[in-house]
């Protein structure tokens, strides 16, 4: 008896339900929109989480959207630097979008794939970015709302960046000084230690040169 079933058509009915979710997610009309969203959303993700994260996330997705997600995957560049910027230039130039518009956008895909990845999925994701991604792929600071949409996402998003650059900075300045400190612990009526001030001024000096603080050039 002949067989005349698509044998691929469960998998291209799973496909399109779950574009259909992005489309919705996004109050798009346009598929194609939907889908160049989605693969910004992907290969931004992709580049950044390495190779066994990417294995964890494909699991889920359906066997087309595997395919979209390895799409010009080179395994041996990623990941790739977790800038904001380069996160927000390569998302704006895949979906086709502007730049301000990256967060929004990358945002409504994210809650619409939360709810299509068994719960918890997209922990596994947020937990290997930091946390200027996290905001840029969730959306969620902006509160969705016309006094927040005053404000630009990527300049929003760099502030968010800046703080948290800001306050790495200044943890590790005061490590630093809390090395020199014990380094220059000693009684009162002793001499100097020079060698001992030497070293403890070298293990402050490595910690402001391992955060980047200090030019190494300039020091030596």
């Amino acid at each position: 008896m002949a067989h005349h079933t698509d044998p691929l058509a469960a998998e291209v009915h799973t496909a399109h339900a779950w574009l259909n979710t992005i489309a919705d997610g996004l109050g798009a009309e346009d598929r194609h929109f939907a889908l160049r969203a989605l693969r910004a959303w992907m290969h931004a993700v992709r580049d950044r989480v390495g190779v066994s994260n990417s294995a964890h996330v494909t699991a889920q997705l359906p066997e087309f959207l595997r395919g979209v997600w390895y799409e010009g995957w080179i395994p041996a560049k990623v990941p790739v630097r977790h800038g904001v910027a380069s996160f927000i230039d390569q998302f704006a130039e895949e979906a086709r979008i502007d730049r301000d518009d990256v967060v929004i956008v990358a945002g409504k895909v994210t809650r619409s794939l939360d709810q299509l990845f068994a719960p918890g999925q997209l922990d596994s994701i947020f937990a290997v970015l930091p946390a200027p991604l996290d905001i840029a792929l969730w959306g969620d600071f902006l509160g969705e709302t016309t006094a927040a949409r005053t404000v630009s996402p990527v300049r929003a998003l760099r502030a968010a960046q800046r703080e948290r650059d800001l306050a790495q900075q200044v943890r590790v300045l005061g490590e630093a000084v809390a090395v020199l400190a014990r380094g220059l612990e000693q009684l009162p009526s002793l001499p100097a230690d020079e060698q001992r001030v030497a070293t403890a001024a070298q293990s402050a000096h490595r910690i402001l040169l391992a955060e980047g603080l200090v030019d190494q050039h300039a020091t030596e």
